[in-house]
Protein backbone atom coordinates (compact mmCIF):
# COMPACT_ATOMS: atom_id res chain seq x y z
CA UNK A 1 0.00 0.00 0.00
CA UNK A 2 1.20 3.15 -0.84
CA UNK A 3 -0.03 6.96 0.27
CA UNK A 4 0.86 9.98 -1.67
CA UNK A 5 2.06 12.94 0.43
CA UNK A 6 2.62 15.79 -1.18
CA UNK A 7 5.72 14.88 -3.34
CA UNK A 8 6.97 11.95 -1.35
CA UNK A 9 5.64 8.50 -0.73
CA UNK A 10 4.56 6.99 2.55
CA UNK A 11 5.03 2.95 1.92
CA UNK A 12 4.03 -0.42 4.01
CA UNK A 13 5.18 -3.81 2.94
CA UNK A 14 5.63 -7.08 4.76
CA UNK A 15 8.84 -8.25 4.96
CA UNK A 16 12.17 -8.31 5.93
CA UNK A 17 14.02 -5.02 6.79
CA UNK A 18 17.30 -6.09 6.00
CA UNK A 19 16.34 -6.56 1.90
CA UNK A 20 15.42 -3.52 1.61
CA UNK A 21 16.98 -1.34 -1.22
CA UNK A 22 16.44 1.90 0.56
CA UNK A 23 19.61 4.88 1.26
CA UNK A 24 18.51 4.63 5.26
CA UNK A 25 17.09 1.39 7.19
CA UNK A 26 16.27 1.97 10.38
CA UNK A 27 16.80 0.15 13.75
CA UNK A 28 15.09 -0.79 16.71
CA UNK A 29 18.47 0.16 19.40
CA UNK A 30 18.44 0.22 22.60
CA UNK A 31 19.69 3.35 24.35
CA UNK A 32 23.46 1.63 24.72
CA UNK A 33 23.43 0.69 21.00
CA UNK A 34 24.71 -3.04 22.16
CA UNK A 35 22.46 -4.88 19.58
CA UNK A 36 20.40 -7.52 20.86
CA UNK A 37 17.57 -9.62 19.15
CA UNK A 38 14.43 -8.91 16.57
CA UNK A 39 15.11 -6.09 14.16
CA UNK A 40 18.25 -4.96 16.07
CA UNK A 41 19.76 -8.16 15.89
CA UNK A 42 18.72 -8.84 12.64
CA UNK A 43 20.50 -6.03 11.08
CA UNK A 44 23.42 -6.19 13.19
CA UNK A 45 23.93 -9.94 12.15
CA UNK A 46 23.17 -8.73 7.54
CA UNK A 47 25.36 -5.42 7.99
CA UNK A 48 28.20 -7.46 10.06
CA UNK A 49 30.65 -5.99 12.37
CA UNK A 50 31.42 -2.41 11.24
CA UNK A 51 27.59 -1.52 12.32
CA UNK A 52 28.56 -2.58 15.94
CA UNK A 53 32.49 -0.67 15.88
CA UNK A 54 30.76 2.09 15.00
CA UNK A 55 27.97 1.97 17.84
CA UNK A 56 30.85 1.63 20.18
CA UNK A 57 32.32 4.98 19.28
CA UNK A 58 29.09 6.61 19.54
CA UNK A 59 28.62 4.77 23.22
CA UNK A 60 24.63 5.50 23.40
CA UNK A 61 21.44 6.84 22.10
CA UNK A 62 18.74 8.64 24.50
CA UNK A 63 15.35 7.08 24.32
CA UNK A 64 13.38 9.00 21.47
CA UNK A 65 16.50 9.66 19.63
CA UNK A 66 18.36 8.63 16.97
CA UNK A 67 22.03 8.01 15.55
CA UNK A 68 23.84 6.84 12.48
CA UNK A 69 26.25 4.46 11.22
CA UNK A 70 27.08 2.78 8.42
CA UNK A 71 24.88 0.27 6.89
CA UNK A 72 28.72 -2.37 6.49
CA UNK A 73 27.09 -5.11 4.13
CA UNK A 74 23.63 -3.96 4.03
CA UNK A 75 22.37 -2.46 0.34
CA UNK A 76 21.37 1.09 2.11
CA UNK A 77 23.94 3.51 2.82
CA UNK A 78 23.17 3.93 6.43
CA UNK A 79 21.82 2.24 9.42
CA UNK A 80 19.89 5.07 11.56
CA UNK A 81 19.43 3.78 14.93
CA UNK A 82 16.24 4.97 16.94
CA UNK A 83 15.54 4.17 20.18
CA UNK A 84 11.92 3.86 21.37
CA UNK A 85 10.50 3.55 24.70
CA UNK A 86 9.42 0.55 26.38
CA UNK A 87 5.08 0.36 26.70
CA UNK A 88 5.06 1.12 30.44
CA UNK A 89 0.53 1.75 29.97
CA UNK A 90 0.53 4.39 28.64
CA UNK A 91 0.95 7.25 30.45
CA UNK A 92 4.65 7.46 31.24
CA UNK A 93 4.80 9.85 27.91
CA UNK A 94 5.78 7.03 25.44
CA UNK A 95 3.51 8.34 22.89
CA UNK A 96 5.63 11.60 23.01
CA UNK A 97 8.82 9.28 22.85
CA UNK A 98 8.22 6.88 20.22
CA UNK A 99 7.04 9.97 17.83
CA UNK A 100 10.16 11.26 18.57
CA UNK A 101 12.19 8.73 17.98
CA UNK A 102 10.66 8.07 14.52
CA UNK A 103 10.64 12.10 13.24
CA UNK A 104 14.62 12.25 15.11
CA UNK A 105 15.17 9.43 12.19
CA UNK A 106 13.08 11.21 9.69
CA UNK A 107 15.51 14.27 10.26
CA UNK A 108 18.67 12.45 10.16
CA UNK A 109 17.81 11.13 6.87
CA UNK A 110 16.89 15.01 5.69
CA UNK A 111 19.58 15.93 7.14
CA UNK A 112 22.40 13.27 5.50
CA UNK A 113 20.66 13.58 2.17
CA UNK A 114 19.01 10.15 2.08
CA UNK A 115 15.84 10.14 0.08
CA UNK A 116 14.65 7.08 0.87
CA UNK A 117 14.26 5.02 4.44
CA UNK A 118 12.63 1.97 5.61
CA UNK A 119 11.71 1.57 9.44
CA UNK A 120 10.42 -0.94 11.36
CA UNK A 121 7.55 -0.55 14.08
CA UNK A 122 9.33 0.62 16.85
CA UNK A 123 9.04 -0.59 20.29
CA UNK A 124 6.08 -2.91 19.57
CA UNK A 125 8.47 -6.49 20.17
CA UNK A 126 10.29 -6.85 23.26
CA UNK A 127 9.43 -2.62 24.23
CA UNK A 128 5.86 -4.46 24.51
CA UNK A 129 4.18 -1.37 22.96
CA UNK A 130 0.42 -2.45 21.46
CA UNK A 131 0.78 -2.76 18.13
CA UNK A 132 -2.52 -0.53 17.17
CA UNK A 133 -1.68 2.24 19.47
CA UNK A 134 2.02 2.09 18.30
CA UNK A 135 0.56 2.46 14.28
CA UNK A 136 -1.36 5.33 14.75
CA UNK A 137 1.99 7.30 16.35
CA UNK A 138 4.09 6.37 13.89
CA UNK A 139 1.79 6.55 10.73
CA UNK A 140 0.80 10.51 11.67
CA UNK A 141 4.81 10.85 12.83
CA UNK A 142 5.34 9.83 9.13
CA UNK A 143 2.99 11.71 7.16
CA UNK A 144 3.49 14.87 9.16
CA UNK A 145 7.32 14.75 8.33
CA UNK A 146 6.73 14.15 4.54
CA UNK A 147 4.52 17.13 4.26
CA UNK A 148 6.87 19.38 5.87
CA UNK A 149 9.99 17.40 4.04
CA UNK A 150 9.90 16.71 0.47
CA UNK A 151 13.05 16.05 -0.31
CA UNK A 152 12.74 12.87 1.74
CA UNK A 153 11.24 11.18 -1.25
CA UNK A 154 9.81 7.87 1.02
CA UNK A 155 9.55 6.58 4.00
CA UNK A 156 8.83 2.54 4.14
CA UNK A 157 7.44 0.84 7.18
CA UNK A 158 8.30 -2.77 6.22
CA UNK A 159 6.55 -5.10 9.14
CA UNK A 160 6.89 -8.13 10.03
CA UNK A 161 3.75 -10.32 9.77
CA UNK A 162 0.51 -10.34 8.08
CA UNK A 163 -1.05 -9.05 11.92
CA UNK A 164 1.31 -5.94 12.28
CA UNK A 165 0.91 -5.02 8.43
CA UNK A 166 -3.04 -4.78 8.98
CA UNK A 167 -3.05 -3.20 11.55
CA UNK A 168 -1.02 -0.35 9.91
CA UNK A 169 -3.14 -0.76 6.80
CA UNK A 170 -6.15 0.24 9.23
CA UNK A 171 -4.24 2.82 10.85
CA UNK A 172 -3.39 4.35 7.28
CA UNK A 173 -7.19 4.40 6.61
CA UNK A 174 -8.33 6.45 9.75
CA UNK A 175 -5.38 8.50 9.19
CA UNK A 176 -4.94 9.70 5.82
CA UNK A 177 -8.61 9.26 3.79
CA UNK A 178 -8.21 11.75 2.18
CA UNK A 179 -4.53 11.11 0.85
CA UNK A 180 -4.67 9.35 -2.33
CA UNK A 181 -4.54 5.93 -1.73
CA UNK A 182 -3.53 3.03 -4.09
CA UNK A 183 -3.15 -0.60 -3.20
CA UNK A 184 -0.10 -2.48 -4.52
Amino acid sequence: MIVTVGTSKLELVEGDITDQKVDAIVNAANAQLAGGGGVDGAIHRAGGPQIMTECRQIGGCPTGQAVATTAGRLAAKKVIHAVGPVYRGGSQGEAELLASAYKSAFELAAKLGLKTVATPSLSTGAYGYPVPEAARVALSTAIEFLQDHPQVELIRFVLFGADAFETFRWAVDDLAPTQELRTL
